[in-house]
């Protein structure tokens, strides 16, 4: 959809025309999972989809929120702002609206705002489509209501900030900051090595002559709010709890490999001992990959995103079926250097390289295998990287 499209679709739905056009992208991480919130470092990009936001001002004192994806439209008073029940699609903007003026208590919002939105990234597909609702819906209220950083990069961190707490406390997301920061901060051509308990970050390019990163769709929606990804968080904690008895440590990723031979025996809980060493593995995996792209290791990059899934799905078990399917048939596939599941897992996507001259058969088979073995049809896309969260007109 063009934006003049979009524009059409506002005035349609509202009688008049849009005064601003906002865009922030979805996000695939390369390689990093499930350690963001335990103080480690991720390796995510933005992508070239993601979500739209047109808004104009009313002099209503009311929010009005539509969607050209979904048929749910809400209308809320500016005196009643609060989450809002049965998993309401518009709390993910609504949050973010609610936790600007507490951050920031000399942003005001001076009168109520009719919205519109649209997204391409496909939904439940683990891409972050609620990441880049949120944090265009940040970048938007932030200008509107008066608060801006002239340090670009602080202000980007701010606004990925705004989104992480509109999941915690309108979605019941206790997420890490990844995918908010890769909306946020995205740049072309470049994918992000963010350590999630500082907050600093390198750009870092993203080089693959004659290679794609391909991203495979199960069609099998994930549910981060369904309790499983809480449940990994408190099996982490219980954790560190344990292993705090004999080493005193925050998080997870302050343990290296070695350390992890030292301390693993502290931990009584079987499971949140599975947990643990998929943290500190995929910690000291994805500081190895990052060094591999940076020395143009392409074929090094590939082998330890597969390791991350064989991780992912044996230790911290939130593959499943269709996932590993996907990653399984990949692995089958000459020219394909790697493959591994991307996001919060329980469905989603994969996300391969594959040299070019393998890609259509990487489809064919990969497509066949999926549906023998599930019944369900797989998409691909060759994913473009792009840049973050943007005011358009």
């Amino acid at each position: 959809m063009t934006t003049q499209e979009m524009n059409q679709a506002f005035e349609q739905a509202y009688g008049r025309k849009a005064e601003k056009i906002f865009f922030a992208p979805g996000r695939v991480n390369l390689i990093g999972e499930h350690t963001d919130y335990n103080g480690g470092c991720v390796f995510p990009c933005a992508l070239s989809f993601g979500a739209w936001l047109l808004i104009a001002p009313n002099a209503d004192k009311v929010l009005r929120f539509k969607s050209l994806n979904m048929p749910q439209e809400y209308s809320i008073q500016l005196s009643a702002i609060s989450p809002q029940p049965d998993r309401a699609w518009c709390n993910y903007a609504l949050g973010c609206i609610d936790i600007i003026t507490r951050r920031h208590p000399e942003a005001k919002l001076q009168s109520g705002y009719d919205l519109l939105y649209f997204g391409n990234v496909p939904a439940g597909a683990g891409l972050s489509s609620s990441a880049a609702m949120e944090v265009v819906t940040a970048r938007a209220f932030t200008e509107e209501m008066g608060w801006t950083l002239a340090d670009d990069k602080k202000y980007r961190t701010e606004l990925a900030l705004i989104g992480q707490a509109c999941e915690h406390e309108y979605a019941g997301v206790m997420c890490g900051v990844m995918d908010q920061f890769a909306s946020a901060q995205g740049k072309k051509d470049h994918a992000i090595y963010l350590n999630c308990d500082t907050l600093e970050f390198e750009h870092v390019p993203v080089k693959l002559d004659g290679i794609k990163v391909v991203i495979t769709n199960t069609h099998s929606p994930h549910h981060l709010d369904s309790g499983a990804y809480n449940d990994r968080v408190r099996q982490c904690h219980t954790a560190v709890e344990q292993i705090s008895k004999v080493k005193p440590i925050k998080f997870l990723a302050e343990l290296t490999p070695e350390d992890w031979e030292q301390v693993e025996g502290a931990i009584t809980d079987p499971i949140a001992k599975k947990r643990a060493r998929h943290v500190v593995g995929e910690v000291a995996r994805t500081a190895q990959a990052v060094e591999a792209l940076k020395q143009g290791k392409i074929e090094l990059f590939g082998e330890l995103m597969t390791a991350s899934h064989v991780s992912l799905r044996d230790d911290y078990e939130v593959t499943g079926k269709e996932l590993d399917t996907l990653a399984e048939a990949a692995w089958q596939v000459e020219g394909v250097l790697g493959s591994r599941m991307t996001g919060g897992g329980f469905g989603g996507c994969t996300v391969s390289l594959v040299r070019d001259e393998a890609i259509e058969t990487f489809k064919a088979f990969v497509g066949k295998e999926y549906e023998e073995k599930t019944g369900l049809k797989a998409d691909f896309y060759v994913a473009e990287i792009g840049d973050g969260v943007m005011r358009l007109e």
